[in-house]
């Protein structure tokens, strides 16, 4: 686990700056603070931070192949790295160190641009070919590793956070309006898109190859939904069974110590379940709560740790809600407006005081079907033959229901009003659609800041969900937040539950084997029950909450009042000030729960004098 900068210039160009690549590396430090490493020759500068977790002591990057010509820098683990070596040896390679990364560069000598669709594991790879002078740049299959790149006609940057361009000497930090609509939206930038303007995220299963001043991406991997599997139920669960078992297992290669989050649910238990079934010594797990009960799984989580015999380590905070703000939007590196990253962060922290790398349940909920929003679309979608209903509910929205239930009627209304996929598009959505609109002053299709094949999109209405969440949900936001909030700890996080093998399968199940009696994850909920107590299998979903809307009438308070009044933030003008002081005084009078816009705004003014500002760029350098 790593991070990696550098850029390429463009042929006929002066040679690249070496001091400007080690500036890029400074600024990622927390990403790898146990070593660093630099190439640059007359075109090329390749920079990496590693945090050391396999070959510790020979493990240095870059990696090279015998005479130099090829030089590589990732970040990541290749979890079949050593399958990949005994192969590798067999054709005639020789190795001179025990690292996964040296066998990418040697899988790249032997197969070329093929090789990364044989590596199984996360990672975001920088390859500077000198025979070809070509540089190649490639993500994982579901994006656990972020990597950016801007393609500036005379040279293209890459690196995995924003953090390192802001290093390089012309680069000009301004907002992408597309970028800014899709953040209000939906509380996250949706990929390709980056909130700088001329910045783009590789898509995750792609590759990019820079050449002679141009560039060419390509797909290596694709998520299929069909063919359907035939099995019997019986069958499917047995192999289930094993392909979770291998996730794990294969994940468990570390040279330093680890564990496991622990939150209590189905999909954290039944990885540390399987964890437990593989290592001599209790499993290590960290779980964090708050004070407030409706936030804390502590309990939960607890249960579980006594059941498998882990070595439990937990943390009821209070947190210092105004200085954790600060600390997320400067290592979230985009606006970002779930404020789950804020519980992420400090279960993080508490992890990293005992172990270096941490396995997680992250991927479930789309992998096997378990968001419940799933169940209420398709649920909606039948309601929606009857065409009168959208208007009777859109009617209903506006009596005196509670909050929460006066907004999912409105959310109902709306989706049954449009079609697949802006309809359940409108349901994962941050911001309601009026909501956005005012705070940016029109009313446009704040639905189309995510790219939809529409062409490709599967059949059944529950894979068209999943491949929507799997294309951005998922890469823009749930992996964002723990790969930041992880790293912010130098700590590596790993998600078994998006081994590519096992995604394939689960969305190949016919859809009654992920969904059955009102409730997503059936088969799952089936084969984990061989490792967990019944009470985890019937846990109804509670997520990462933070008590965000008690927090803006309470800690909050005064700092989004003064922001929203600032002169800065009227002056700069990247949402509706007028709007936007509303939702806080509409909230403060308890009309609505409007904290979640709140947060949404108050992450994006944070985020510009952090990244836009002079100041804050003076200071970052």
């Amino acid at each position: 686990m790593c991070g990696i900068a550098g850029f390429v210039v463009a042929p006929g160009q002066a040679p690249p700056l070496p001091e400007t690549g080690r500036r890029m590396n400074a600024a990622i430090m927390h990403r790898g603070p146990d070593d660093d490493g630099y190439f640059c020759d007359e075109r090329a500068v390749l920079g990496m931070r590693r945090l050391s977790i396999i070959d510790v002591a020979g493990g240095h990057q870059p990696m090279h192949n015998a005479d130099g010509s090829v030089q590589l820098v990732f970040n990541g683990e290749i979890y079949n790295y050593r399958e990949l070596r005994a192969e590798l040896s067999a054709l005639g390679h020789s190795f001179y160190s025990q690292s996964d990364s040296e066998v990418i560069v040697q899988a790249y000598m032997a197969w070329g641009e093929d090789c990364f669709r044989r590596l199984h594991g996360m990672f975001a790879i920088a390859l500077w070919d000198r025979r070809s002078q070509a540089l190649l740049l490639a993500r994982d299959r579901f994006g656990e590793k972020p990597l950016y790149y801007a393609d500036q006609g005379n040279r293209v940057l890459f690196g995995s956070e924003l953090k390192s361009f802001l290093q390089v000497p012309g680069f000009a930090p301004r907002v992408d309006p597309d970028a800014l609509h899709g953040y209000v939206a939906f509380g996250y930038v949706p990929s390709p898109h980056c909130i700088l303007a001329g910045v783009r995220k590789l898509a995750p299963g792609h590759y990019l190859r820079y050449q002679d001043g141009r560039n060419n991406i390509r797909s290596y991997y694709r998520l299929e939904f069909a063919p359907p599997l035939r099995l019997s139920e019986a069958e499917a669960r047995e192999e289930l069974a094993r392909l979770l078992d291998q996730a794990v297992s294969s994940r468990l290669v570390s040279d330093v110590p680890f564990g496991a989050f622990l939150s209590g649910g189905l999909d954290s238990s039944a990885v540390v379940a399987l964890m437990a079934q593989h290592m001599s010594q209790p499993v290590k797990t960290f779980t964090i709560g708050f004070r407030e009960a409706a936030f804390n799984e502590i309990e939960d989580a607890r249960r579980v740790a006594r059941y498998l015999g882990t070595d439990h380590h937990e943390l009821v905070v209070e947190p210092d809600a105004v200085a954790l703000i600060e600390k997320l939007v400067w290592h979230l590196d985009e606006p970002f407006a779930d404020a789950s990253a804020l519980p992420t962060y400090l279960v993080a922290q508490l992890a990293s005081g005992h172990v270096k790398m941490a396995l997680s349940g992250d991927g479930g909920d789309e992998t096997f079907a378990g968001y419940g929003r799933y169940l209420k679309y398709l649920k909606a979608e039948r309601l929606g033959l009857f065409k009168p209903l959208a208007a009777s509910v859109a009617s209903a929205a506006g009596f005196a229901f509670p909050g929460r239930y006066r907004r999912r009627l409105r959310r109902i209304g709306e989706s049954l009003r449009l079609r697949f996929p802006e309809s359940y598009l409108s349901v994962v959505a941050l911001t309601r659609r009026e909501h956005a609109a005012a705070l940016l002053g029109d009313a446009g299709n704040h639905y189309g800041a995510i790219a939809v094949d529409r062409e490709r999109m599967p059949a059944h209405s529950l894979d068209r969900m999943v491949a929507i969440d799997f294309a951005s949900y998922l890469p823009d936001d749930i992996l964002v937040k723990v790969d930041r909030m992880t790293m912010a700890h130098s700590l590596e996080s790993r998600a078994p539950l998006l081994d590519h093998r096992l995604v394939d399968f689960a969305v190949r199940l016919p859809p009654h084997l992920r969904v059955r009696n009102g409730r997503g994850k059936h088969l799952f909920r089936e084969v984990a029950a061989r490792w967990l107590p019944p009470d985890v299998l019937i846990k109804r979903k509670q997520g990462f909450a933070v008590p965000l809307a008690a927090w803006f009438r309470g800690p909050l308070r005064e700092l989004a009042s003064d922001l929203l009044t600032s002169t800065a933030f009227r002056t700069r003008g990247l949402v509706d000030a007028q709007a936007a002081e509303r939702c806080l005084h509409d909230h403060l009078a308890g009309v609505d729960d409007l904290s979640e816009p709140l947060w949404l705004i108050l992450s994006l003014e944070l985020w510009a004098r952090r990244f836009l500002d002079a100041g804050a760029l003076a200071a970052a350098a």
